[in-house]
């Protein structure tokens, strides 16, 4: 017999605005799916009928492919440049020795507080001097910028959860601390590594206001080609845009998550 506490009015009226908060936040996504599925020219909601002329207009649309790709490769480095940094600093923060080791965190962090329309005019000025304006170089140096808070906040966690003792008899018996990292370290907080490797991608991929500023005319991140058409050519190709990001961004963190209850489990 299992003990069940009873509902109080306050754990009732939490649950009430929790449901409200949720929906709240999800109502977006679920006006923009029927929209994307509209046959019009324009966007309306609901849809008279439903078609997926714009799914396929978004496929057979060269601008948008280019723009998406372009995305893709810059999130693709952005993850792996965020990753290496991000689990060395944290490791140097956990395991090391840092001086003013709370400074050096909340400078990591700092990314995370600072509004991203200040950034985005500080390296723009400072860029553009230096003919990094639009190039994947430039786009990887400030997204990667932007991402290691997430892999430090994760990667941190889970090395402040793992004891030392580990490494420490790994150590005892001889292995070096390359060896250590390698074969104790690395398999236990790697489900960590993947999370925040996850968050790095997405906030990269959907980087916004930093990503205008330093488009250039070739290179548009599919951000910046989704604000000139909602600027300059609205139509529901916008919203099956949208959908296809949402859906690629469930099915990413969908993934994220089994693999880390696989390698919690085989561990």
């Amino acid at each position: 017999m299992t003990n069940s506490r009873p509902l109080t009015a306050g754990t009732v009226g939490l649950y009430v605005i929790g449901t409200i908060i949720l929906v709240f936040l999800i109502m977006p996504t679920l006006i923009i799916a029927p929209m994307s599925l509209s046959p019009g020219q324009y966007i309306e909601f609901p849809p008279r009928a439903l078609s997926t002329r714009w799914y396929v207009a978004y496929f057979a649309d060269s601008s948008w492919i280019d723009a998406t790709l372009f995305s893709v490769q810059i999130a693709s480095m952005t993850t792996l440049a965020s990753a290496t940094i991000g689990v060395m600093a944290s490791l140097a923060l956990v395991r090391g020795r840092v001086p003013a080791r709370e400074t050096v965190m909340a400078l990591l962090l700092a990314p995370l507080i600072v509004p991203h329309v200040i950034v985005a005019i500080a390296v723009y000025f400072q860029f553009a001097p230096l003919g990094l304006i639009g190039t994947r170089f430039g786009f990887v140096l400030i997204h990667t910028a932007l991402a290691v808070p997430y892999v430090v906040l994760v990667v941190t966690a889970a090395l402040q959860r793992l004891p030392s003792s580990y490494e420490m008899a790994g150590l005892n018996l001889g292995a070096s601390r390359l060896q250590c990292f390698r074969h104790i370290t690395l398999p236990l907080i790697l489900p960590a590594i993947i999370a925040g490797s996850i968050f790095a991608f997405l906030a990269s991929f959907d980087e916004t206001v930093v990503s205008f500023f330093i488009s250039g005319v070739e290179h548009k991140t599919i951000t910046r080609k989704l604000m000139e058409d909602i600027e300059f050519n609205l139509s529901p190709l916008i919203a099956a845009a949208s959908m296809i990001f949402v859906v690629a961004t469930v099915l990413l963190m969908w993934c994220g998550t089994l693999f880390r209850r696989q390698t919690s489990s085989a561990i």
